[in-house]
Parts: structure tokens; C-alpha cells; sequence
């Protein structure tokens, strides 16, 4: 059993589930939605890579950044 990092945050009316470890995203209409679609995906990536590498994260933090248009 494998121990995925997950983010989640609202992009319009969906909610967005981004894993950390490995480049799998997922969306639903809400958390328990994307939850339930980030499981399923991710449990298919390692269906079809099982010896796919898992980075390990530690220590996340979250941080907005501002970008002006040139």
C-alpha cells in the first residue's frame, strides 16, 4: 500500500485533487467527489506502472503568489 500527498482546492465549481507524489490529477463537484476520483485514479496509474516511482514529500506548505500581466 502506497501513502499518497493530495491537494485540494476549488477551481470554479469544481473541487481539484492534485496528488504530490506522482503526476495524477483528478476533479469532482465536491471534496468527497474529487476524493473518491483522485483514489480511483491514482489506484489505475498503479495498475498500469506498479513500479512507477513515488516521490517523497515532506514539509508542504501552500502560498499564493501574485503575477501582473506585462
Amino acid at each position: 500500500m502506497r501513502t499518497i500527498e493530495v491537494v485540494f482546492y476549488r477551481e470554479g465549481k469544481a473541487w481539484v485533487a492534485q496528488a504530490l507524489n506522482v503526476d495524477v490529477s483528478s476533479f469532482g463537484d465536491t471534496r468527497e467527489e474529487a476524493r473518491k476520483a483522485i483514489k480511483e485514479a491514482l489506484e489505475l496509474y498503479f495498475d498500469d506502472a506498479p513500479q512507477a516511482e513515488v516521490i517523497q514529500v515532506a514539509d508542504v506548505e501552500v502560498e499564493t503568489v501574485r503575477v501582473g500581466t506585462v
